[in-house]
């Protein structure tokens, strides 16, 4: 039995051979994405989180940022040619996703939905993201993320200290 439990995002991944590691840490409860970052030494920067919003529509998409940014709502829209974005609810996060609130990742979920990864993730040969359970981070390329995804990159952030 001391073989890792795969989540749905490595088994996604696997199938489509896309290469990736995997970074457990011990996490009891749901943390923020720059604490993580910080106590594995990573760099914020190429630490991001996923966001799951609804469109004016009705879609929903998946927007990655790095942990120490905010999401810009107004470039989210334009991203994916919505009127407008909203955040959904932490309570209907497994409802539309089928992952847990920090372990939320843009591959694997019940429905595929958009995804759009904040250009910045284009600097890095590797970045992190959640690995679909708290205490799980893959690491893999920003590129293979977008390919397999049907994603784009975009500028969709801004540093957490402009909140508006």
């Amino acid at each position: 039995m001391g073989k890792e439990l795969k989540t749905n995002a490595m088994r996604f991944l696997d199938k489509n051979n896309i290469e990736y590691r995997i970074q457990t840490y011990e996490c009891k409860e749901f943390t923020s994405g720059t604490q993580t970052a910080l106590a594995l030494g990573q760099s914020p920067d190429m630490t991001f989180k996923t966001l799951v919003a609804e469109g004016k529509t009705g879609g929903y998409y998946c927007f990655l940022i790095p942990v120490d940014m905010k999401l810009d709502l107004k470039k989210a829209s334009a991203s994916v040619g919505e009127k407008s974005v909203q955040l959904i609810p932490v309570k209907d996060i497994n409802k539309i996703t089928g992952y847990v609130r920090g372990g939320c990742t843009p591959i694997g979920m019940k429905k595929q939905f958009p995804v759009v990864v904040h250009i910045s993730a284009q600097n890095f040969p590797t970045f992190f993201i959640s690995g679909g359970r708290i205490g799980t981070q893959l690491c893999l390329s920003p590129q293979d993320l977008v390919k397999v995804t049907g994603g784009k990159f975009a500028e969709i952030a801004l540093p957490d200290s402009e909140r508006g």
